[in-house]
């Protein structure tokens, strides 16, 4: 999916976490059925690490909580308890966003697509995630 690349800006529910990312206005995010991301609700999308940029004094107002492997850095905010972004299992080197912890007026389109986190291995291997955080083709 190609769309212009501009700076979203987004965060938590009390604003204590804020972060930056560069990405495309038209995401596709990934609803995943794990029991942390189906519990939350989360849906995301993937970026390389650097274009990710958490903003001020954010870094004191988060927490995380790993299971399962450790792989995956669940954050949230101390404050209000939301996870606007979080580091996946499916890409360690990249960051998920929470897509609806963008503020509104950048994403023009958001396509949602599973992924089937009960069976992690498998749709792992079946839906290219992990080329997600690898640059050109992050936003897909």
């Amino acid at each position: 999916m190609d769309s212009e690349t501009v700076v979203h800006n987004g965060g938590c529910h009390c604003r204590k976490v804020r972060w930056r990312v560069q990405a495309p206005t038209s995401i596709v995010a990934w609803d995943c059925n794990c029991s942390d991301c189906f519990m939350r609700a989360n849906t995301h999308f993937i970026v390389p690490a650097e274009r990710f940029e958490l903003l001020g004094d954010s870094e004191q107002f988060l927490t995380t909580y790993t299971f399962g492997t450790h792989t995956a850095k669940h954050t949230f905010c101390k404050v209000c308890g939301i996870t606007s972004f979080y580091f996946p299992r499916s890409n360690p080197d990249g960051v998920a966003i929470t897509f609806r912890c963008v503020d509104p007026g950048t994403l023009t389109h958001v396509e949602i697509k599973n992924f089937d986190g009960r069976n992690w291995e498998s749709s792992h291997a079946k839906t290219g995630i992990a080329s997600l955080s690898k640059g050109q083709n992050s936003a897909n």
